[in-house]
């Protein structure tokens, strides 16, 4: 049971853990404020395009049931916010790492002390070689 114990902690202390932690977070609260800007902002503004138009009283009524389509095209237009900025943010952060690695290759490597002998052994065997 302790080795359970032990294996489950670092585990759930890794870096990767924690990081996706943090993001789902910041991805439930972000989702709270597009869907703000969907139901507040953007469904109001196309409504008014559209003459006037309420998406959230938008609904069918079949026998006992309301299908409410309205509040489902407020989600199409939620989610796809969503992966728009996620696409964006992706692209961005690819852009980045991209730059980043295409600038470590130009930069010259850090040259070890063991690595200058083995460059000098290597030279000295070379001379003696060609004598």
């Amino acid at each position: 049971m302790k080795k359970f114990v032990q294996e489950f902690k670092e585990f759930a202390l890794k870096g990767n853990v924690i990081d996706l932690a943090i993001g789902v977070v910041i991805g439930a609260a972000f989702g709270k404020i597009v869907s703000s800007l969907v139901d507040n902002i953007i469904m109001p503004l196309v409504g008014m395009v559209l003459g006037g138009l309420d998406f959230t009283e938008l609904s069918v009524k079949i026998g006992d049931a309301t299908l409410k389509y309205g509040l489902f095209i407020q989600s199409i237009v939620d989610f796809l916010i969503v992966a728009l900025a996620l696409f964006v943010f992706i692209k961005v952060l690819l852009s980045l790492s991209r730059r980043r690695n295409a600038e470590e290759e130009e930069a010259e490597p850090e040259v070890t002390p063991s690595e200058e002998y083995l460059k000098e052994i290597r030279d000295l065997l070379q001379e003696k070689k060609e004598n």
